[in-house]
This record gives structure tokens, sequence and C-alpha cells, in this order.
């Protein structure tokens, strides 16, 4: 089966770890129902935050949405100047059939200001 890489993001309201845990598990959820993924399809997760997201590593949100045999790694964004802040996103590796053109990239919270060419 063709392995597939789909992104997404999501915004914080603030620096604070149970929101970011709420927002990556919300995050998690959409691009696994909007691609029709099972867990066992997921191969891995690299996971990033905004310099100003201090408070918990996005990961844990992950393991709490239970991705608990999923390889999965976090990083720091680039802190570029005027960027949009407090911003987690994801890149998901996974294998799906289907052309890539197929695949539901997912913006949230105020996200999708990033990506306006693949918001849905």
């Amino acid at each position: 089966m063709p392995m597939r890489g789909i992104r997404g993001a999501t915004c914080l309201q603030a620096d604070d770890a149970d929101e970011m845990r709420g927002a990556v598990r919300e995050l998690l959820g959409e691009v696994i129902t909007r691609n029709g993924l099972t867990a066992d399809q997921i191969v891995s997760v690299i996971l990033t935050a905004t310099p100003d997201l201090t408070s918990a590593f996005p990961a844990a949100g992950a393991r709490d949405f239970g991705l608990t045999d999923v390889p999965l790694l976090c990083a720091q964004e680039i802190d570029v100047a005027g960027a949009l802040p407090r911003v987690v996103r994801i890149l998901m590796h996974a294998e799906l059939e289907g052309p890539r053109s197929a695949i539901s990239h997912v913006y949230l919270r105020g996200a999708d200001v990033l990506r306006q060419d693949l918001v849905q």
C-alpha cells in the first residue's frame, strides 16, 4: 500500500498544556476521520510547535489520543518574523490508497490561513 503524507495545523489561544493536548487530539481526530484512516495505517507523525508554545510537548496530545505505538517526533518551527503565533503543525505518514489529490489536509482554529491552497 502506498505511503502518503497528510498535513494539518491548529492554533491555540494561549500557551497552555491542557489546550495543547486538546487541540492536538482534535486535529488528529479530524485528520483520521476525513481521510478514513485506522490507527494501523498510521506509520509516524511529526509534530511541530511555534517557539511561543513551551508548556507541553504536542506528542503528549497524540499519546492522549491513543497513538501509543506510533512513532512521534516533536520539533520547533522556525521563528520567522510575522508568522502566525501559537501554531501546532503535523505531518502524518500513513498507508493510504488513492491519489495525493484525494487527501484531506486539515487546518483548524484559524490555521486555515497557513495553506489556503490545501484547505478543502
